[in-house]
């Protein structure tokens, strides 16, 4: 390296290496001497107005692109900011490294009032990330991103916690050389366990597939063809089967169709699925079961320990498996899959009107859009969509409304996945969750991103109501005063749109995905009612 550089600007030469293009963050007294090292150096900033926005955009950004979603994060009220978006990206096994300073040696958790000072910033962030680690002399900078990465490319992501001391950050770096990234092979399953899973699901007369996130990446149809089993895709895994296919099931195993075809499986194949009950229990009322041979696959062994016990328990990559089955196949074979699969399918027209109401909605925007990517916040229409939306490629649903269940999420995370690549991005987000992430209008303006919000705009929290209503509950706090959200987004530099009339949605639509800065499209629950059943 060159002489006199310090560590802050060391480790911007590092992330190149590691191909990183896209860093989020909001600089501080504390953190500027990591930016001295990023102008000219290809890799991009992107300024959120919050913390949490920061984490969320690289959650998206990682989701859409595959890569870690990298943050620059200042000491204490910085961390304690993204804190919950961590925690988003750790249920749901999304890579993401937060960078922070943290107090120089000396001053580190003394108690005695130093600017930004926390007891013990690792300790706050430590139930939310694969690990936290202080990087306290400028040769162990390498190592710990090093470590960081084999996280991130050879075992199961999640996020990771790297905090550089003021002193570290600012002493010199220049005599370190730039190491080769460290090039990792995912596991891959054992011989014998391959051979058992095989026969196993060779011999069964009705097998059945569940697959999850960690699966987005394999060939998992064409396992499904050869084994003629249907597929049952958790949200995050929507797409890994086209909406026409027949052993698709983008049908929820919450709803009763898809669990009666699970529990009338023989041989079930669960790969890179972590069975959540988000997923698999979302009412919590313990009806899902699996009665028949259970054959997990998932990096994460110690995972596999928890809840249902498999009869096989196999850790590899789903990629890995999948393409060590497909290399020496056993004669594809006819299970009954496509009846079985439209069965279970059948389970979409017994849901709700307001869900299959929200899932025309998300229908037209899918056709009106080739190869749009939605990301939703949890809200009604992210509901009606995790239950059974077709999505038409992998990738291409995914939002915060499962595992750790987030607010705020969908405009900030939409934001992150518009700048992985060229797709048209729809955010989804209701009025009461954008009001946690307002101030992202303007990051997304200044960032020129064209991303287009889909705001569902019902004065309050309306799944929260309706739930509290079932529950024979007062609506106390749930009926919200609601800005004039056409004002304000017009006012952060969006293209602002009501959608009053359905046959008005697919234009605007295709206008948004044409213009060069970001739209909001405002719709309320008179939009609904005119979707034909």
């Amino acid at each position: 390296m060159t002489a006199n550089i310090s560590t802050g600007v060391y480790l911007t030469h590092l992330l190149r290496s590691y191909g990183v293009e896209v860093v989020f963050g909001i600089p501080g007294v504390h953190t500027v001497e990591l930016y001295r090292g990023l102008a000219g150096s290809g890799v991009r900033h992107v300024t959120p107005r919050h913390e949490q926005g920061a984490g969320f955009m690289a959650d998206g950004y990682a989701r859409a692109s595959g890569k870690p979603g990298v943050c620059f994060i200042i000491t204490g009220p910085g961390m304690t900011n993204i804190v919950t978006a961590m925690g988003q990206a750790y249920g749901d096994s999304i890579p993401m490294l937060v960078i922070s300073t943290v107090n120089a040696h000396g001053r580190m958790g003394s108690g005695e009032g130093w600017l930004h000072e926390l007891p013990n910033q690792q300790a706050l962030v430590s139930g939310v990330a694969a690990f936290s680690r202080t990087v306290n002399r400028p040769e162990e900078l390498a190592g710990a991103l090093a470590q960081a990465f084999a996280v991130f490319y050879g075992a199961r992501p999640r996020p990771v916690h790297i905090e550089l001391p003021i002193n570290v950050m600012l002493a010199d770096a220049g005599h370190l050389p730039l190491p080769k990234p460290m090039m990792l092979s995912l596991p891959a399953p054992a011989p014998a366990a391959l051979r058992e899973a095989i026969q196993a699901l060779e011999g069964a007369e009705r097998p059945v597939i569940l697959a999850g996130g960690g699966a987005q990446r394999a060939e998992v149809g064409r396992l499904a063809e050869l084994f003629d089993a249907p597929l049952v895709m958790t949200t995050n895994a929507r797409g890994l089967l086209p909406p026409d296919h027949p052993l698709a099931v983008p049908v929820s195993a919450s709803v009763a169709s898809s669990r009666a075809l699970i529990a009338g499986a023989d041989v079930v194949l669960a790969i890179g699925t972590e069975l959540g009950l988000t997923d698999y229990d979302m009412y919590e009322d313990g009806g899902f079961a699996l009665p028949g041979t259970l054959i997990r696959v998932d990096l994460d062994p110690v995972h596999m320990a928890r809840g249902i016990t498999p009869s096989l328990a196999i850790t590899s990559d789903a990629a890995e498996f999948v393409a060590a089955v497909l290399a020496d196949p056993p004669p594809a074979a006819k299970k009954d899959g496509a009846a079985r699969a439209a069965e279970a399918r059948k389970g979409r027209a017994g849901l709700s009107e307001a869900y299959l109401r929200d899932l025309a909605l998300l229908d037209i925007v899918r056709d009106t859009l080739p190869g749009v990517r939605m990301v939703g916040d949890s809200t009604q229409l992210t509901y009606a969509g995790n239950m059974a939306y077709e999505a038409a490629s992998p990738g291409t649903w995914f939002n915060s409304a499962t595992g750790y269940g987030t607010l705020g999420y969908g405009l900030p995370a939409a934001i992150g996945a518009k700048l992985a690549d060229d797709r048209p991005v729809v955010g989804i987000s209701g009025d009461g969750g954008l009001q946690f992430s307002l101030s992202e209008l303007a990051s997304a303006t200044e960032a020129e991103v064209p991303v287009i919000l889909l705001v569902h705009d019902n004065s309050g929290y309306g799944e929260i109501k309706s739930y509290m209503v079932a529950k024979n509950i007062p609506t106390l706090g749930v009926d919200i005063y609601t800005p004039d959200l056409a004002a304000i987004a017009a006012a952060s530099g969006w293209h602002v749109e009501r959608v009053t009339e359905l046959e008005t949605l697919p234009g605007f639509l295709r206008e948004g995905a044409a213009r060069k800065g970001p739209t909001m499209l405002i719709f309320g629950d008179d939009l609904r009612a005119q979707v034909s059943l």
